[in-house]
């Protein structure tokens, strides 16, 4: 089975630590970051690897080939290309089947052969959901199809439904682990999606013509390893789960 791991942000909330190296090399439990996602995925049976990156490249390459030498490496050195372009350059190295997108920041307590199997036959993108307290929120309709998102601080809305209401949908956070069908880079030819994009720019526009849908884990355990107070939580958060 195959998966990416989103490794190429600078990791600006983690500075000073990312000033000399880059967020997936950030060690946890004496472990890099990303030896924590790689080992949870390989132990549920993903095996073809993809690492995208970006800041201090030459580091990741370097762990990479020492440690970890079957995985293949999406080289976005010479630009971000945020998460939407991120995957639409790995094409070559993901095109012709389903695959797992999952943040280098993200440890949780997923089970994710039961996430697989919630994944419908018809789904172009199945989004990993929480009921976690934030300012942002994907909209879903009874069904558990995307239909919006909203900032409830500012109340803003996107969707391609001009009529939504957000208060009749189902509101969950997204929690930057999602599963792709194979259908998805012909879906990023029909919509024109540029070089670089965000991919939830691409689910937000295409959820009225494909079928997006989320999937909610009611005992989901996650941490957003995203800033230097969360090293510390994220020690304890690994020692417990």
């Amino acid at each position: 089975m195959r998966a990416m791991i989103f490794a190429a942000g600078l990791g600006t909330r983690l500075r000073p630590i990312t000033d000399t190296m880059p967020k997936a090399l950030v060690p946890v439990a004496g472990q890099p970051l990303l030896w924590h996602v790689l080992t949870k995925l390989r132990a549920a049976g993903y095996h073809d690897l993809v690492v995208n990156v970006h800041h201090f490249p030459e580091q990741i390459r370097a762990y990479l080939a020492a440690s970890a030498p079957d995985v293949k490496v999406s080289d976005e050195s010479a630009r971000l290309l945020e998460t939407g372009g991120a995957i639409l350059h790995a094409r070559p190295l993901l095109e012709g089947e389903p695959f797992l997108v999952h943040n280098v920041d993200i440890l949780s307590n997923l089970d994710l052969a039961w996430f697989r199997r919630q994944v419908r036959p018809s789904a172009l993108a199945t989004l990993l959901v929480s009921a976690r307290e934030t300012r942002r929120y994907l909209l879903f309709a009874d069904d558990m199809r995307l239909v919006g998102w909203t900032d409830v601080s500012t109340g803003e809305v996107r969707s391609p439904y001009p009529d939504l209401d957000p208060s009749a949908c189902r509101r969950y956070a997204f929690s930057g682990i999602h599963y792709l069908g194979v259908g998805v880079f012909d879906a990023f030819d029909a919509l024109g999606m540029p070089e670089r994009f965000p991919i939830m720019d691409f689910y937000l526009q295409a959820c009225a013509r494909y079928p997006i849908y989320g999937v909610f884990a009611p005992d989901l355990r996650l941490l957003d390893v995203g800033k230097l107070d969360s090293l510390d939580a994220a020690e304890a958060f690994l020692r417990v789960t």
